[in-house]
């Protein structure tokens, strides 16, 4: 159900009255239009318009059947554009099939990665679109040919964001499980899903975040190895929060701030997201997945503040709020995660407000306990045009955490630094041999641009990847 195809792509020989798309920049747009035959008619039609070749703009070309061509300006300058330059195409075309021509042809990667997010749309709840997006005519189907890994890129990002804009009455824990088993499985992985008492004994944590609702939690666990991989092959090991629905427990969040908390299991759907990339481009690793699917509710059964959990790592958690329950989810999956002393180490999480008051909607706030993996996905970021910001483990603050009745508590004793003592919160359960890093995501768009429409969004998924492949010296 929710790892679609993308429609918007069609092999050149199943394409069908294919029309060009003219790549140009400002500086090149006379050449082009003396090789389109009709520098000085064209030129008039474009001044009037308003086109300069401006990254992402376009202007449509009219021919005696109607429009019969298009021009793309990807901006100034040899810095080749982000995919985010092509991704007002679909909607900005007629509908039917087109080609990227010219001497500025585009990485293909970039380009078709762009065109598809420009594309995505979600409406299982709504007619049709009345207007089809137009089709990217690509190259090649070859898992290995041209924009291939931008195809990728785009499915993984694509099922992250329609996981994520499912409302809760349709997705819950066991939905959000199913989902993930039908991916991982898809691709040959070894998957299994935990619940009831398996839960309670092995996952305490999550267990206690859990018990409030009639939906039980579910624990999904993945293995899976590249073809080419041995069992020497470095072991990645993701790590995802996949709170269904939020009301902040008793700790009840005002009506305005639980409108949006059917994106709270954005972690989950970024790192199912991931795997699924990993795995569609037959990466040479080992890789683990483990997702938290719970749903934090108001009942009897509910926890309370003040309540001290267990959780797997032995230690008691003091339960100072009821609605930071994210990091409970991720304790007991990170400290299971450290036993097979991974390579790599990553948990995404829609984890705090307060790394959005530090950093705005649009930028994840990246914590990590090693300088070289965070190098990598700061520069992975810059590389996706996914960019991620580092943020202090600052262990001057860890003591904010103490607790007078548990090893810690769930919450600061301090009303500052909220996302950093969240990750220092996390930082308990993670081995300090085993590369980690935490990923704070909004995981969410409020307004729409081409190619991030409003909605659930997959921030932090492409920086991950492109560091991946850097930190493991790996080509994807």
């Amino acid at each position: 159900m929710f790892d679609r195809p993308l429609d918007c792509l069609v092999a050149a020989d199943r394409a069908t009255g294919v029309r060009p798309v003219h790549v140009v920049r400002p500086e090149s747009l006379d050449d082009a239009l003396g090789r389109l035959g009709g520098a000085g008619k064209l030129g008039g039609w474009l001044r009037d318009i308003g086109f300069t070749a401006k990254a992402g703009e376009l202007a449509l070309l009219p021919g005696e059947a109607g429009v019969s061509a298009a021009l793309l300006g990807i901006g100034s300058g040899g810095e080749p554009p982000g995919p985010y330059a092509y991704a007002g195409l679909p909607r900005g075309l007629p509908p039917g099939d087109w080609q990227l021509e010219g001497p500025e042809l585009p990485d293909a990667d970039r380009a078709v990665l762009g065109f598809c997010l420009g594309a995505y749309g979600f409406r299982p709840y709504r007619d049709a679109e009345p207007r089809q997006p137009a089709r990217l005519v690509t190259r090649s189907v070859d898992p290995s040919g041209d924009g291939a890994s931008g195809a990728a890129q785009a499915r993984a990002i694509w099922l992250a964001r329609d996981l994520i804009n499912m409302p809760a009455n349709a997705l819950g824990p066991a939905e959000l499980a199913d989902a993930a088993r039908e991916v991982a499985a898809g691709f040959g992985a070894d998957v299994s899903i935990l619940q009831g008492e398996a839960i309670e004994r092995g996952y305490p944590a999550i267990h206690a975040v859990g018990r409030g609702s009639p939906r039980t939690p579910r624990v999904v666990r993945a293995e899976w190895r590249g073809s080419a991989a041995t069992g020497e092959a470095p072991l990645v090991s993701l790590v995802g929060k996949g709170v269904c629905f939020d009301t902040g427990g008793l700790d009840l969040k005002p009506s305005a701030a639980m409108l949006r908390m059917k994106k709270d299991m954005g972690g989950a759907a970024i790192m199912l997201g991931l795997a699924r990339l990993i795995m569609e481009r037959d990466l040479p690793v080992r890789l683990q997945l483990r997702l938290g699917c719970v749903e934090n509710s108001v009942s009897g059964e509910a926890m309370r503040p003040s309540d001290v959990i267990a959780t797997r790592a032995g230690l008691h958690i003091e339960i100072g709020n009821t609605d930071a329950e994210g990091r409970l989810v991720l304790c007991d999956l990170l400290d299971e995660a450290c036993e097979d002393r991974p390579d790599v180490l990553i948990d995404a999480a829609t984890l705090t407000g307060a790394a959005r008051v530090a950093l705005g909607p649009d930028l994840p706030a990246l914590f990590c306990n090693d300088d070289a993996l965070a190098g990598a996905l700061l520069r992975g970021g810059v590389e996706a045009h996914d960019p991620v910001w580092r943020l202090p483990l600052h262990a001057a603050y860890d003591d904010w955490l103490s607790s007078s009745v548990g090893h810690l508590n769930n919450v600061s004793s301090k009303p500052m630094a909220g996302a950093v003592t969240a990750a220092l919160f996390l930082q308990r359960f993670v081995k300090k041999s085993v590369p980690w890093a935490h990923l704070d995501t909004y995981a969410w768009r409020d307004s729409a641009s081409p190619g991030r429409p409003e909605g659930g969004d997959a921030q932090g998924l492409g920086a991950c990847y492109r560091g991946l492949l850097q930190t493991l010296n790996l080509q994807g």
